[in-house]
């Protein structure tokens, strides 16, 4: 049990990865005539109610009653569509606006502990002395082993202006000792950049957010003040779940030359049914100026390699969509998650501080092409590190998602094979693990020296062989459960 559970821990970055591309359109929800209702469904749903409210063991809340069907008639449509209220409606926000009240670190998992990745520059954290590699051991009183990184998370998470205890392990240092930190509001960093090596610049972009686009820029404008002559770009959206489509048509509106189309969608309200192109109207409609304005023109022809992976979801296929059809960059990694549906969060509810976020529209490429349940098929396939795949094999995609929508073009077929693997692999690690009483050993971290596939991107641009894997093919399209 144990090494499922630790095995198991490896999968959420995967897991999670459903992402999403928010239109965040002023879209008001149609009312019908009472006449067109379904007068004899509603009477059911009204007598079920009454039984529950009077029949059940224990008192029911009848406004959480009413709650619950509304959430259970949305959450049944698709893996995406969600009713929000109370903490579902505030993380919602705070994942839009990339603003959040916490401590101001980027996290990751390191043998059952919290493991700091880099504290936020500014943030409380940074502040207090938090370093990366430090390992957190408790928050709180509440020993970190055991948790899982959403359960860390909310723990060191909370209200504006209270104090939290993090027992920190140094390694570097040897000792553990406990650091006091401020709650505060946090900016999130969505986009970090640097020099690899003279003349070859890398961007990652984690999540595309309200600040995403200007910090882009920010960060692109800063590699050419260290070399105007730039010879390479990679960009980074390796685990990047999604987020706001116009971000991710300004992103792509950067590379593209003027004018072209990045992406257009399809669905039932006009709303919905748009071509969106790389001009300043279809990325900056609601700033009303130009966040690329300030880009140097030479982005717009440097050599660019954009790397995804299983993760890689919605609003980063998009982008990697678009620059792959343009011909525009070479993309290099794994076949995407495949999530090709847009979904717009409807505000025009008579109760505060909730709302329907709603799949609205499936996206399509340039070409036309849904990646709805199949994702974006990279020019060149990599491992994920020189020995191979890991954990590549355990990665949920969209098409493993209950209800998922089908891609709109064509019939699909379920690809068994795909299960047979995820459960063969899954069993080796668990097995490995009981072994030697350890957690598989992790990734190592996006950008640093030993990221295997960023040496591959950095071979590419410079025309040098690449490491091509041998064992990754095309995923085969996977039906849907319910389409």
């Amino acid at each position: 049990m144990g090494a499922k559970l630790k095995v198991a821990g490896w999968v959420v970055v995967g897991a999670l990865a459903g992402g999403l591309t928010t239109m965040q359109l002023q879209a008001t929800a149609r009312s019908n005539p009472v006449n067109q209702l379904p007068l004899e469904e509603l009477q059911q749903l009204a007598e079920v109610f009454n039984v529950v409210k009077t029949s059940y063991v224990d008192p029911v809340d009848e406004k959480k009653l009413i709650r619950d069907a509304i959430g259970g008639m949305v959450s049944g449509l698709d893996p995406h569509s969600q009713y929000l209220e109370g903490k579902n409606f505030t993380e919602f926000r705070e994942s839009v606006s990339g603003k959040f009240v916490g401590v101001g670190i980027e996290i990751g998992m390191e043998d059952g502990l919290v493991k700091v990745v880099s504290p936020i520059e500014g943030s409380p954290a940074f502040k207090a002395g938090i370093k990366s590699g430090d390992l957190i051991t408790k928050i709180d009183d509440t020993a970190v082993r055991g948790l899982t990184m959403d359960q860390a998370v909310k723990r060191m998470r909370g209200d504006r202006d209270t104090k939290v205890i993090l027992t920190i392990f140094r390694k570097s240092e040897t000792r553990t000792f406990p650091v006091t930190i401020t709650r505060s509001e946090i900016n999130v960093q969505s986009v970090s950049a640097k020099m690899i090596e003279p003349g070859y610049g890398w961007v990652r972009v984690r999540q595309f957010q309200e600040p995403t686009v200007i910090d882009f820029v920010r960060k692109v404008n800063d590699l050419y003040a260290q070399d105007p002559n730039l010879k390479g770009l990679v960009l980074d959206l390796r685990n990047d779940p999604g987020g706001l489509l116009d971000a991710a048509v300004a992103i792509s509106a950067a590379f593209l030359p003027q004018g072209v189309t990045v992406v257009s969608m399809n669905g039932q309200i006009p709303q919905s049914r748009a071509e969106f192109k790389a001009v300043q109207r279809d990325y900056s409609r609601r700033s009303g100026f130009d966040p690329l304005k300030g880009l140097p023109d030479a982005v717009k022809t440097v050599p660019v390699v954009v790397l995804v992976n299983e993760g890689s979801a919605s609003a980063s296929e998009i982008v990697a969509g678009a620059l792959q059809d343009h011909k525009r960059a070479t993309i290099m990694g794994a076949q995407t998650f495949g999530k090709g549906s847009v979904q717009t969060e409807i505000r025009q509810l008579p109760v505060a501080n909730t709302s329907v976020k709603i799949t609205t529209a499936r996206y399509y490429t340039p070409s036309g092409k849904s990646i709805q349940a199949r994702g974006i098929v990279p020019d060149v396939m990599l491992d994920e590190t020189a020995e191979g795949n890991v954990f590549a094999a355990l990665r949920m995609r969209e098409a493993d998602l209950d209800k998922h929508l089908n891609s709109g073009q064509g019939p699909e077929v379920k690809d068994a094979a795909r299960e047979k693997a995820r459960e063969e692999q899954r069993k080796k690690l668990e097995e490995e693990a009981a072994k030697s009483a350890a957690s598989p050993k992790p990734l190592p971290e996006f950008g640093s020296a030993e990221d295997f596939q960023l040496a591959q991107a950095l071979n590419r641009l410079k025309g040098k062989p690449v490491l091509v894997s041998k064992s990754a093919v095309e995923r085969k399209p996977e039906a849907s459960t319910t389409n």
